[in-house]
């Protein structure tokens, strides 16, 4: 007969509790699924979404909340990007758009990255600057219009001061959270080994807080993207923004789409080419994932 103890161990217990089979700890399911299934996976949940569009379009769709009557189809977008792409003020416009929207994006970088590791790292410095930053972060981009124009003689300077509020804070807030995040052991143990501030700043602060500094990068891109229709709005004649707005005005819907298609595009292309240059530059991260 077997006998029980009271004092079996926690290790014990839980060694009964476990299943018959275990899947070891480095089986990923992604065997199953190739590399070349991912992609086609997303090519066809896009193609997907175009039928849809197409047959709610072509059905003129009215569901009461929601109705398609007025929406283009799919088949007068591409004869209106065909008309862009021949026109010879796309290229002005893809240049205007991509100078604002990066030149903001840098200073935002630059900015955001700068406060955002003396934030997380120093807490004084926190009490004084959060507060204000705090207080400003839920503003839209907007509502930021009638100062941008008091503020700033130069539209063009305005619309750039634009894309940056809206690529600051996402930047900001993440750099923080991965400075804050860093594991006290690693610091500890640092300083044992004789590390100065310096030293722990740049070996194991900024290495570790680099993930949460690349997502706010790709995630501050993308917003600064979001905004720039907003910018758009201020002033010009040239820029994606300001070609849907003025598209609108004059009410050519598929224009609005083409617009709309583009800015996606270049946003998701360039907060994407953010995450890549972040992975190739922390080879250590990959390696833990």
């Amino acid at each position: 007969m077997a006998l029980s103890y009271p004092f079996d161990t926690a290790e014990d217990g839980d060694r009964q509790d476990e299943p018959p089979w275990r899947l070891p700890a480095s089986f990923s399911f992604d065997i199953f699924f190739p590399q070349w299934l991912h992609y086609g996976l997303r090519l066809a949940s896009v193609v997907a979404c175009v039928l849809l569009w197409q047959w709610a379009s072509s059905t003129h769709l009215n569901l009461g909340l929601i109705t398609f009557q007025n929406v283009p189809s799919p088949k007068e977008v591409m004869q209106a990007a065909w008309n862009l792409a021949q026109s010879p003020k796309l290229l002005a416009h893809l240049g205007a758009s991509l100078y604002r929207v990066f030149a903001g994006f840098i200073v935002a970088a630059l900015a955001g990255i700068v406060l955002g590791m003396l934030i997380g790292h120093v807490r004084w410095l926190a009490d004084i600057l959060m507060p204000p930053l705090e207080l400003l972060r839920p503003i839209p981009a907007v509502a930021w219009i009638p100062l941008a124009i008091l503020m700033f003689p130069s539209s063009e300077i305005s619309m750039i001061y634009i894309t940056f509020i809206g690529a600051l804070f996402p930047i900001l807030l993440n750099t923080i959270h991965g400075v804050e995040g860093v594991d006290p052991r690693l610091i500890a143990s640092a300083r044992s080994l004789g590390s100065g501030r310096r030293s722990i700043f740049s070996e194991v602060i900024l290495p570790a807080a680099a993930p949460g500094i690349v997502t706010g990068l790709s995630i501050g891109m993308g917003t600064a993207w979001f905004c720039l229709v907003t910018a758009e709005m201020i002033a010009g004649q040239f820029g994606i923004g300001y070609y849907t707005w003025a598209s609108y005005t004059i009410q050519n819907y598929a224009d609005i789409i083409v617009g709309m298609l583009l800015i996606g595009a270049m946003g998701m292309g360039s907060s994407a080419l953010i995450k890549k240059l972040g992975n190739a530059l922390m080879p250590w991260y990959l390696l833990q994932r």
